[in-house]
């Protein structure tokens, strides 16, 4: 069935307005998008992250009236009669086949394959994690992840303990442990992800040696050989004080889900506790990894 798609340019102050005003006049879904196509990571729970010239989508049923919902849209406070919109139809497709079709096998370092569980591993003898993302981000495409990713295949993980701060999909989790580490911790506030690391541990065969945790149900005195956070900047700022205490002395830290401007403030909030070493870039992201003093 094909559909209608109307896009209405605003602001990131009134986007989320808007958006309800679009559920309300019957639109199916409503998105954000930048106008700019600025770079934004996954926002904090709870947090609709937008940005300051932003398209809001909304997507409804190919037997509406459109006209009646512009008509009704003009009478809304932050609207007017001219307000500006664009309305296209649209084919259906099955979206979820079209992003399995185009998730392919990728390679991270040295030794690394992450491959989509409904794919044949190119290398039998590589490590291979094989990843179902399910509900939770976390799938190798993004830089931010390929950066973390090529970070632990350069380690030496034999023996070690590895915490995944953000969990999200368990694809550092999962990697590390299949890279050689002898126990990892995933933490993450989202229990979607906490059940998709799960999923993927066990269709990796190491869900005996991941241990996953809310953060109210995470042991006191948590430590690991290695620490990796691929989150946002924001958090990385504030949480520095709880991330910084989680490695052993002599531990190695990764940080990730930063902008390269962002990458000054972030090292700023660690370089008190550890040794930075250059800050590694790919695609406007950055990976931040030191040793703890």
């Amino acid at each position: 069935m094909p559909w209608i798609q109307m896009r209405i340019n605003t602001t990131g102050a009134q986007a989320e307005e808007l958006g309800d005003a679009l559920i309300e006049q019957g639109a199916v879904s409503v998105t954000f998008q930048d106008t700019h196509d600025t770079p934004v990571f996954e926002p904090l729970p709870g947090e609709t992250r937008l940005w300051g010239d932003t398209d809001v989508i909304g997507l409804f049923d190919a037997e509406t009236t459109m006209d009646e919902v512009v008509n009704a849209l003009a009478d809304h406070p932050l609207l007017g009669a001219d307000f500006r919109h664009k309305i296209e139809q649209i084919e259906d497709k099955d979206w979820e086949r079209e992003w399995m079709d185009n998730f392919h096998p990728m390679r991270f370092g040295q030794r690394l394959w992450i491959c989509p569980s409904w794919r044949d591993v190119p290398n039998p003898t590589a490590v291979n994690v094989m990843l179902d993302p399910g509900l939770a981000f976390g799938t190798g495409t993004h830089p931010t992840t390929a950066l973390c990713l090529s970070w632990l295949d350069g380690l030496d993980l034999a023996g070690k303990t590895v915490i995944d701060f953000g969990c999200g999909s368990g694809i550092l989790a999962i990697a590390a442990l299949k890279l050689g580490a002898a126990q990892a911790i995933g933490i993450d506030i989202d229990p979607q992800a906490i059940q998709a690391s799960r999923d993927n541990a066990q269709r990796n065969g190491v869900s005996e040696r991941l241990a996953l945790y809310l953060p109210q149900q995470q042991p006191a005195n948590l430590h690991a050989d290695v620490v990796v956070a691929n989150i946002l900047a924001g958090p990385l700022r504030e949480l520095a004080p709880l991330i910084s205490v989680l490695p052993n002395a002599g531990g190695h830290l990764g940080l990730s889900g930063i902008l390269a401007s962002q990458a000054e403030s972030v090292s700023e909030a660690y370089k008190g506790l550890f040794a930075l070493d250059p800050v590694a870039e790919k695609e406007e992201w950055c990976r931040i990894t030191g040793t703890k003093r």
